[in-house]
C-alpha cells in the first residue's frame, strides 16, 4: 500500500524562478515562483521544487569534490531534437559523455541532468 500518491523533490540553486523555469519548460509542466521558491507540477500532481540558497556552490561531475547528489533523467525520443531544444532553453551539454543511449547536460545552475531513450 502506498503511503503517498507521488513524490515532490526540493533541488537547490542560486536562482530558484530562473531554474523553475528552465526545467517547467523542458517538461511543458505548470510553473510557480514565489521569493525564494520554485515549483513545477505536471497535469497528475507531481511536482518538482526549487529552493534558492545563498552561497550555492554547483556540483562537479563527474568528479565528486562537489558530489551532484542527484539528478534528472528525461526520457525523449529523439536526442538530437531534445539537445536542441535544451540547449535553447540555457542548458549546456557537458563535455564529458560516457554512453551513446542518453547525453549528459548542466542546467543553469550546473546539476547534471540526462537526455535518454529507451
Amino acid at each position: 500500500m502506498a503511503i503517498a500518491s507521488y513524490p515532490s523533490f526540493v533541488i537547490d540553486c542560486p536562482d530558484a524562478a530562473a531554474l523553475a523555469t528552465f526545467y517547467g519548460s523542458l517538461l511543458d509542466w505548470t510553473v510557480k515562483t514565489s521569493d525564494g521558491w520554485g515549483e513545477i507540477r505536471a497535469d497528475n500532481g507531481s511536482c518538482i521544487c526549487f529552493q534558492q540558497v545563498e552561497s550555492y556552490t554547483a556540483p562537479e561531475w563527474p568528479g565528486q569534490d562537489v558530489p551532484q547528489q542527484m539528478h534528472v533523467d528525461v526520457m525523449v525520443e529523439d536526442l538530437d531534437a531534445a539537445e536542441e531544444a535544451v540547449v535553447a532553453l540555457g542548458a549546456t551539454k557537458h563535455e564529458h559523455q560516457p554512453g551513446t543511449s542518453f547525453r549528459v547536460f548542466l542546467d543553469p545552475a550546473g546539476h547534471p541532468f540526462c537526455l535518454c531513450v529507451d
